[in-house]
């Protein structure tokens, strides 16, 4: 991850709602149940798809689904931006806590939850 993508994204972002005048709109709440909106609309791209199928999306349906996670992305932008929280950062800090929860000597193969462990 570069460390100027999701801060050039946010100022982005942020003048696009700025001008718009949307801040009012932008609350934490409203950014994660929108944010939440778009996923289920992502979702909905795969929906009663094979696994195959949901590998292999025709040009059209793939141009779809990446409309769908831009959407998905601006929002998460958004609310971290209005929490004040480093997205760079958080996922970092996650990365290091699902390796000490998920060890590949434990984890590798399988889709069990570490508390199954």
């Amino acid at each position: 991850m570069t460390t100027s993508f999701i801060p050039e994204l946010t100022a982005q972002v942020n003048d696009f709602v700025a001008e718009r005048d949307w801040e009012q709109f932008h609350s934490p709440k409203n950014l994660a149940m929108a944010m939440i909106v778009e996923a289920a609309e992502l979702v909905e791209h795969f929906q009663w798809l094979t696994q195959q199928e949901s590998a292999a999306l025709d040009v059209q349906k793939k141009s779809a689904v990446a409309d769908e996670l831009a959407d998905v992305l601006v929002y998460l932008v958004c609310l971290a931006d209005r929490l004040e929280i480093n997205l760079e950062e958080a996922v970092l800090l996650k990365m290091r806590k699902n390796r000490a929860k998920y060890p590949v000597e434990k984890a590798r193969g399988n889709a069990r939850k570490y508390s199954e462990f």
